[in-house]
């Protein structure tokens, strides 16, 4: 598929007309909003209908939370191999916490879509925030560690999931062996049941690379545990931190480039962000909170504020300016060139797949580049 960025004077149908194509088919592939204005360097995913001879293989996950639109779910099932249902906790005895809503219809909409749902295991604590002293009275108790794979292997059989993902955080530097020791016995007992089991890595560089992040977390060892990884390569932009693109392409690079070292390359996703932010200018450290965002809302801000689009080439991320009620802003997001250049790494690196946090938004042009690129794997479960 082409990739067209607009620019002074054009209109979708002037676009549609040089393409030699249906105004229609580029709005819907885009998600474009009556009357269909654009912004100055918008990038439009362009359909072809032309048959690809080879497209590599992968599998790709999305995470979702039980509130997600159903309509949404159903755009977007078909593009994933597996469904992410975030998220189930559990109490220090091991005991597991099932979310708050029903999650059954999304177990019931995988299936139909030959997708398989995964259970997405989290040590949230009461502030409903990840908690590091939660995950080590577990971890370090071989009875809560017990309990858990248990109670574990006992809601896969009941509810129907496929496999548990493993996302702890911010896991202390003295539970590191224990809580790849917890991954292995979980794996072991997935296996036995004939499910699956990934984990959640923060985006390290390095082996020795400090922090609360990056210390628990062993990556040639959960490598090693795990059926599949998923490397969390997003958030260098995130809601307190100074304006940059989420997950810039050159800091993704080196996070590939360690990984490969310690975990064989079928195991590895690449983690993906379906999101971008706005901040309110100037920045300042501990006061300025950034606004969470979808792909599709970032570019109707930039158009409602006559904004320019621009494309950082360094990051691969477009990002823009706008004034509102006197106040200056700063956005980045991602839009199909941006997610072009993830797709171009999971094909050069030999990944597994990728995984997306989240899928709460549909960004169809992402979806169907995605598909013009690879061939998904589907399950016959």
């Amino acid at each position: 598929m082409d990739i067209y960025v607009v620019k002074q004077g054009d209109t979708i149908d002037l676009i549609a007309s040089y393409y030699n194509m249906e105004a229609q088919q580029i709005i819907y592939a885009n998600q474009l909003v009556p009357p269909y204005p654009l912004a100055i360097g918008q990038s439009l995913l362009i359909p072809d209908e032309r048959e690809v001879s080879y497209k590599p293989p992968a599998r790709i996950n999305g995470y979702a939370y039980p509130f997600i639109s159903p309509w949404v779910l159903e755009q977007t099932l078909p593009y994933l191999t597996e469904l992410s249902v975030f998220s189930y906790g559990f109490t220090p005895e091991g005991v597991l916490i099932p979310p708050v809503l029903p999650v059954d219809f999304m177990i019931t909409a995988s299936y139909r879509n030959r997708t398989l749902p995964i259970l997405t295991l989290t040590p949230f604590g009461e502030d409903g925030q990840f908690n590091n002293m939660l995950i080590h009275r577990v971890v370090q108790s071989e009875t809560a560690v017990d309990a858990l794979v248990s109670n574990l292997a006992e809601i896969m059989e009941e509810k129907g999931y496929a496999g548990v993902d493993v996302d702890f955080e911010y896991i202390l530097a003295e539970d590191r062996d224990a809580f790849t020791g917890f991954v292995a016995k979980l794996t072991q007992r997935m296996h036995e049941i004939g499910r699956q089991v990934s984990v959640a890595l923060a985006p390290k560089q390095s082996r020795e690379q400090k922090g609360l992040l990056y210390e628990g977390k062993d990556y040639g060892g959960l490598g090693a545990a795990a059926d599949y990884v998923l490397l969390m390569t997003y958030e260098w932009g995130y809601t307190y931190g100074p304006p940059m693109a989420v997950a810039p392409i050159f800091q993704v690079r080196k996070v590939l480039d360690y990984a490969v070292t310690e975990i064989p390359v079928d195991k590895i996703r690449l983690g993906i962000p379906n999101y971008g932010y706005d901040w309110q200018l100037p920045f300042e450290k501990g006061v300025t909170k950034a606004v969470t965002i979808g792909n599709v809302e970032a570019v109707q801000i930039a158009i409602e504020n006559n904004a320019e689009i621009l494309f950082d080439e360094r990051a691969m991320s477009p990002y823009f300016h706008y004034t509102k009620n006197g106040a200056e802003h700063e956005v980045w997001f991602e839009d199909v060139r941006s997610m072009q250049a993830k797709f171009e790494l999971i094909k050069e690196y030999g990944l597994n797949g990728a995984g997306y946090w989240q899928i709460m938004r549909l960004f169809r042009a992402n979806w169907l580049l995605l598909d013009s690129l690879f061939t998904v794997v589907k399950t016959d479960g």
